[in-house]
């Protein structure tokens, strides 16, 4: 739909299209020199802050010199994780985890041999339970030394590694960084690169409204994303080629852009 009203050939703000910012690029860089030396890296950062970003251009290294095994579903037991492994890994589940184990360690080995770097990445990783996330360590330990573990979640997943029983964890992580809130300049810049990647001008937003997207995204990347995308759905919805700050507050009267406050029903 909005493809078509403005007559484009790509979506704007589309998560799969997004261009790592300077800072992300900096993360990256540092996390793919890990991919190719092996280690436990640890992305942390309140949700929407660029953490699936830096993920999925992970996830886009050549596959022909990396192997980037995710695991996004971080609630399952011990076995489903060692299935969704297997699948990663591109091997048959055996029958137990036990046997699954050898068969990964097996096929790291091989992969390893053939010149491939090995990361897995466990997202949501504050979600798992500790139990497993140790004997996931245990399992990578017999991995080829130069293989990356990175774990992606909240910042409270530190307080957890701070226990006692998870400092054998704790002491093996070799990089560590929080994603932070966008500054308004990095935001601004980011509404104009998404404009240009697509081939919109960019007065398609007046400067009043790319202030007032800046101001109500708060620094967070995902919120500035879905309002971009609101504001332009409400364009197409209005027949107007030009998005003004009455529009991004005809996106942001929406119940979830609501603070607690004023949602109350006096």
């Amino acid at each position: 739909m909005i493809r078509s009203f403005f007559g484009l050939t790509k979506t704007p703000f589309d998560l799969r299209e997004i261009e790592l910012l300077p800072l992300q690029q900096e993360i990256h860089d540092t996390l793919k020199v890990h991919c190719q030396q092996g280690g436990l890296c640890l992305l942390l950062g309140v949700p929407g802050t660029g953490k699936s970003v830096i993920k999925q251009a992970l996830q886009r290294l050549p596959e022909n010199q990396y192997l980037v095994a995710t695991v996004a579903r971080t609630l399952h037991t011990y076995t489903n994780t060692a299935k969704i492994l297997c699948a990663a890994f591109r091997i048959e589940f055996e029958h137990s985890a036990f046997q699954c184990e050898r068969r990964l360690i097996e096929q790291a080995f091989s992969l390893n041999h053939a010149g491939k770097c090995l990361t897995t990445i466990l997202d949501d990783a504050h979600l798992m339970d500790m139990a497993n996330l140790r004997k996931l360590r245990l399992l990578f330990e017999d991995f080829p030394k130069n293989h990356n573990l990175i774990l992606i979640g909240r910042p409270s997943l530190l307080a957890d590694l701070d226990l006692g029983v998870n400092q054998d964890i704790k002491s093996r992580v070799t990089y560590s960084v929080i994603t932070k809130r966008l500054t308004a300049d990095a935001m601004r810049d980011f509404v104009r690169r998404e404009l240009d990647r697509v081939g919109l001008g960019h007065n398609t937003f007046t400067q009043p409204a790319i202030d007032l997207i800046v101001r109500s995204a708060d620094g967070v990347l995902r919120q500035a994303r879905n309002l971009g995308v609101a504001c332009l759905i409400e364009a197409v919805r209005s027949a107007t080629r030009t998005i003004d700050i009455d529009i991004v507050n005809r996106v942001l009267l929406q119940p979830h852009w609501q603070k607690d406050v004023d949602l109350v029903d006096y």
